[in-house]
């Protein structure tokens, strides 16, 4: 009999031990459409995966399967409540081991302050995050280790990314080697468990681009869609660092709450994420909690030295830089 459970399930906000969560699903299959978590389960010719499909698995996400058919779904009953006890009850089902990865931005820092779990950074020496990171960790008392990269790192890193992620393009490349440096640097701290701040963004208005869309409801509702192949490409680097991401806003509660959002309170005049700003400054700095951050790609300093790699390689663009790279791959 084989069994394997990747991740982690709670029921109702109680986190259940593997080998409950194991036992309860080789007894019954359909005991999993009540799991909550980020959890992928195969046992005896039976999987289930959790609702968003956080964890990555051979089925698709929010379904049980025996035998190759689906014969149910995954339905994650936690209840919302009010957008802060949301947030803390998805942060708190996080916070028994792991590495919040830090970038001085509202997202990470309020996971980072309701977690109280070490933090890591990594960009290149004077980068916008690890300044910012390096900052928000002093102000608001976070312990934070600074990983810095290397720029002859940079390209070794690319390889074995474009080997990896499903969709190559220069920004799924740059994100999903930053995600590479940030998992190896929890990795090699002994982490196997990173939290990051995926999905606010999208659930909350958080792109600059948001504040001049025509119908903002739809625009958001598209963007979260893309967060299952966003959640593919980062768990797929992760693992060359076996290492899993956590993502506490993408916990059913989280979704749920700010779905009942207004779009008005998440975009609004020149502010984008206004609930999740008002909820992170009753926990960090007002300062912190409402200043703008640069996406991680152009934070770290990734970007910019992807752009360099390409430019002295002779080629015109990055993307032209990475289709050699794959033909060497």
């Amino acid at each position: 009999m084989t069994s394997l459970l990747r991740g982690w399930v709670e029921i109702r906000g109680e986190r259940i031990p593997a080998g409950e969560v194991i036992s309860r699903f080789r007894r019954a299959p359909m005991a999993a459409s009540e799991f909550g978590g980020e959890f992928f389960i195969c046992v005896d010719g039976c999987m289930a995966r959790d609702t968003l499909g956080i964890i990555p698995g051979e089925i698709p996400p929010g379904t049980i399967a025996c035998n190759g058919t689906i014969i149910g779904a995954v339905e994650n009953r936690a209840k919302a409540g009010d957008l802060d006890a949301a947030i803390r009850e998805a942060v708190r089902l996080r916070s028994d081991q792991g590495v919040v990865a830090l970038s001085g931005g509202v997202d990470s820092t309020l996971i980072a302050a309701l977690a109280a779990l070490p933090c890591i950074c990594v960009g290149t020496v004077g980068s916008h995050d690890t300044e910012c990171a390096g900052m928000a960790a002093r102000r608001a008392g976070l312990d934070c280790s600074l990983t810095f990269i290397r720029p002859g790192d940079i390209e070794p890193a690319i390889m074995d990314v474009i080997s990896t992620i499903p969709c190559i393009t220069p920004v799924n490349v740059a994100i999903a080697t930053t995600q590479y440096f940030i998992t190896l640097a929890a990795s090699e701290e002994g982490h196997s468990r990173v939290l990051t701040g995926q999905g606010a963004d999208e659930l909350f208005g958080g792109y600059s681009r948001y504040l001049s869309a025509q119908d903002l409801e739809a625009e958001l509702a598209r963007d979260f869609v893309s967060l299952r192949q966003q959640a593919d490409r980062d768990q797929a680097v992760a693992t060359l660092n076996q290492v899993l991401l956590s993502m506490p806003y993408l916990d059913m509660r989280v979704v749920r709450a700010a779905g009942a959002l207004p779009v008005t309170r998440k975009v609004s005049g020149s502010l984008r994420k206004i609930a999740l700003r008002e909820v992170a400054q009753q926990y960090i700095p007002a300062d912190l909690a409402w200043a703008d951050k640069k996406a991680m790609q152009y934070g770290s300093g990734v970007w910019k030295e992807i752009r360099h790699l390409a430019k002295r390689g002779g080629f015109s663009c990055v993307a032209e830089y990475l289709a050699a790279l794959q033909r060497r791959a």
